[in-house]
């Protein structure tokens, strides 16, 4: 952009202000501690880029000033000084504040410089245009930094929900998810479904943005065909889980187990993975439907760390109640049909003490023997469990 208010270079009014530089700036930095408590508080050295900034504004204001036909270089004169960590450390609104005090001690202070008889609306003119481009520059400036930040995050959370995934859960981890804002302190689950239509960053964004409306974080993984959520919250994470199921695109939606830190969020992880494989068994299943509630069809794909906690829950318990056959009980009411009258004749029992046993089975596991589902889970826990007791090969 040129300028048709700019001055001859011999100009009284332009060597004044040429010599008046320091002092403008001086001053500028003067106004910024009167008038904006962000910069009063600000550490020294960023304090210091700040001034350079406003020194190089005005500095390239009057070099420009002095330069009829020079087009403006904003970004290269005025904000190149500074280091990039500077948007980090001030926002744009920040940035234009500190701008429009330069400009206003520029306005004042420069008008009284020209010379005697010239008119003072040629120096309004010129520091309006050049506020008006030094306005636009900073709006340049911060619109691509916060697109390479986007990026740099973007890639950066990518690594992390692969690293919990791949159960790297280390101290980089927690710097890592630091750098994204992750709250340390709030209980984490993992989300797991196949990934909806459309592209990457709108399903991250979109994502993200739902669990922040339920008051959860989320961390968010494209992976191919799947999308991994890691959702943060201070109380429980899955009470976000089933309105954010309707983001996931078709197909069974699996939530692992609640975790207490980020680092033990690997363990959700392996479970809802293993849940989203197995759950192709269970075409009833419930959307989201818990890793847990998927230990039968966990089994039968070949999950071991499902086996040992399935033949934990439920085998187990059963053996170790030796004052009452429950394990027999359950066992001949599930292989004869759920038929309570069936099992009591196979066991030479009354029916009544069949219903108690079976009542007992329920308090002791959690699954009623009489639901199909849940007697479904007692039958492959009990076939898992005969055969972990089975004699070595």
């Amino acid at each position: 952009m040129s300028s048709d208010v700019s001055v001859s270079a011999s100009d009284p009014s332009l060597t004044r202000l040429r010599r008046a530089a320091g002092t403008l700036a001086t001053a500028a930095l003067q106004r910024m501690d009167e008038r904006l408590p962000w910069y009063s508080a600000m550490p020294a050295e960023e304090r210091s880029w700040v001034g350079l900034v406003a020194q190089a504004g005005i500095g390239a204001f009057v070099t420009w000033y002095g330069n009829p036909g020079r087009e403006l270089e904003i970004t290269a004169d005025v904000f190149g000084t500074a280091p990039r960590e500077l948007t980090r450390s001030i926002s744009l609104q920040q940035t234009l504040e500190l701008m429009r005090v330069v400009v206003d001690v520029v306005e004042e202070q420069g008008v009284a410089l020209e010379a005697a008889g010239a008119p003072q609306q040629r120096m309004r003119e010129s520091v309006l245009r050049y506020s008006r481009e030094v306005a636009f520059a900073a709006a340049e400036i911060y619109a691509r930094a916060a697109e390479a930040r986007g990026a740099w995050d973007a890639r950066l959370e990518a690594l992390v929900v692969d690293a919990l995934v791949r159960g790297e859960a280390d101290d980089g981890l927690r710097s890592r998810a630091a750098a994204l804002g992750w709250n340390e302190t709030e209980k984490v689950a993992v989300v797991v479904g196949s990934t909806p239509q459309g592209r990457v960053e709108n399903v991250v964004d979109d994502l993200r943005r739902a669990a922040r409306h339920l008051g959860a974080d989320a961390l968010v993984g494209v992976q191919g065909d799947r999308v991994v959520v890691v959702l943060g919250r201070a109380d429980d994470p899955l009470a976000a889980a089933g309105a954010l199921a309707e983001r996931f695109g078709p197909g069974p939606v699996v939530t692992g187990p609640v975790m207490a830190t980020l680092a033990e969020a690997s363990r959700s992880a392996r479970a809802a993975l293993a849940g989203l494989v197995a759950a192709r068994a269970w075409p009833g299943a419930p959307r989201p439907v818990a890793a847990d509630e998927l230990l039968p069809e966990r089994v039968l794909s070949g999950d071991v760390t499902a086996r040992r906690a399935l033949v934990d829950r439920a085998y187990r318990r059963l053996t170790d109640d030796e004052d009452s056959p429950l394990l027999d009980t359950v066992a001949a009411y599930l292989d004869l049909g759920r038929s309570i009258e069936g099992a009591a004749r196979a066991l030479f029992v009354h029916p009544n003490t069949v219903r108690y046993r079976l009542r007992r089975v329920c308090e002791i596991t959690g699954w009623d023997p009489a639901d199909p589902r849940e007697g479904f889970v007692l039958q492959v826990a009990i076939a898992a469990g005969r055969l972990a007791d089975g004699p070595p090969r």
